[in-house]
């Protein structure tokens, strides 16, 4: 049996992957729980599952779910708080596999202490291969520790990589449903509401996800996660927009044959697929009905409507903290987006200007890392507040 950790319990990918706990109580049991400021939401999974130990982001929120608890009867288990609780919880031995949900740099060390103690880590944080791809692949190779992807797309190309040997690949292809604007002309995006933005066309997400599918820099991100996760040069990796989101990855061998996972749109499926992996556990959500009329588009991007991919294939290309400084910048214009500050088209303004502000550098360790991300974020303030400074009709740049 399985004892797990979740990094996000109470996000989406958290909520998930309690459900296939739940379809599966004689493989898998909960070790611990980490949240954030959900202390509602966490008590009622305390109640169900009976954690050994509950973590929230900060020390004023442990006894609001102290009370929370007792209104629902329910034993305390050992409660912590704050990023110390975090890798506590990550690195305890009575646990042996972390799904790393939490989104954000917030779950990058702790993510990185349970890989350099030996876990199996379910993936699903992107930005700790975005951010840190070579100290954390490093720290994998040196402890023995397993990798598996959550994301649906680097989840279906891992399936994918089992056909062949890896020196017979010669590209993967990752898809993407072109978000909620994907057929919406470029000079219209400067007046999308945060409201039309969070309108994922495929998937349920948290904000900050959802808005990065609509700028398409999640799939940058999901480039830059490939390149690491599976030895890839970026130019062995390509986007695809497929807006039925029924294939989630393809892998092309050197013979000229194509081989695609393909399964329902369901984050179960990864999750399932990566807890139980190298076997295969029966289906958590209906399997797909293939007597049912069917029909797949494909075409490319439009780097020149959505930048940010392009500048996520930059700055791979560039190596050294630039993934850190791209991640960073996006997530604080993404929040100011969401508040109102900018306009759709100035995230990826505030993130191509934040990164000619930033010269990469190479780190050795996640201190260092955390020490960019961080004066990028404050570059990437910087660059916000010029921008919303500015009158109206003032250009984006100059």
């Amino acid at each position: 049996m399985r004892r797990l950790t979740i990094l996000g319990s109470t996000g989406s990918i958290g909520t998930s992957t309690l459900d296939v706990v739940r379809r599966n109580p004689h493989r898998f049991q909960i070790h611990a729980l980490v949240a954030g400021r959900n202390v509602d939401k966490l008590a009622r999974q305390i109640a169900e599952f009976r954690p050994q130990v509950a973590v929230v982001a900060e020390d004023s929120l442990i006894e609001p779910l102290r009370e929370a608890l007792r209104a629902l009867s329910v034993p305390e288990p050992e409660l912590g708080a704050g990023p110390r609780a975090y890798v506590a919880a990550a690195v305890s031995p009575e646990s042996d596999t972390l799904m790393s949900a939490i989104v954000g740099v917030a779950g990058l060390e702790a993510t990185y202490e349970a890989i350099r103690a030996g876990k199996r880590i379910g993936l699903a944080n992107k930005e700790t291969l975005v951010a840190g791809g070579s100290i954390v692949m490093r720290a994998v190779r040196e402890h023995g520790a397993e990798l598996l992807p959550v994301d649906s797309e680097h989840n279906g190309a891992h399936q994918c990589f089992r056909a062949g040997r890896r020196e017979e690949v010669t590209r993967l292809i990752l898809t993407a449903s072109g978000g909620p604007f994907r057929n919406t002309p470029k000079e219209l995006l400067a007046g999308v509401s945060p409201e039309q933005a969070l309108q994922h066309p495929t998937w349920r997400m948290g904000p900050r996800i959802t808005i990065d599918s609509a700028t398409l820099m999640n799939k940058g991100f999901e480039v830059i996660e490939a390149c690491w996760l599976f030895d890839l040069p970026v130019s062995q990796v390509e986007v695809v927009v497929h807006p039925q989101s029924t294939v989630h990855a393809m892998v092309e061998y050197n013979d000229g044959s194509v081989i695609a996972q393909v399964c329902a749109t369901d984050m179960r499926m990864p999750i399932q697929y990566a807890l139980t992996w190298p076997e295969r556990a029966p289906a958590p959500v209906p399997r797909l009905n293939w007597s049912e009329c069917r029909a797949w588009e494909f075409y490319p991007p439009d780097l020149d409507k959505f930048p940010l991919l392009r500048l996520a294939y930059q700055a791979q290309e560039m190596g050294g903290t630039s993934t850190c400084t791209l991640n960073a910048a996006d997530e604080v214009a993404v929040e100011a987006f969401l508040a109102g500050g900018i306009p759709f088209p100035a995230i990826a303004e505030t993130v191509e200007e934040t990164l000619e502000r930033m010269p990469a550098r190479s780190v050795d360790g996640v201190a260092e890392l955390l020490e960019v991300d961080r004066l990028s974020r404050m570059e990437a303030r910087a660059v916000v507040k010029k921008r919303m400074s500015r009158p109206a009709g003032v250009g984006a740049r100059g």
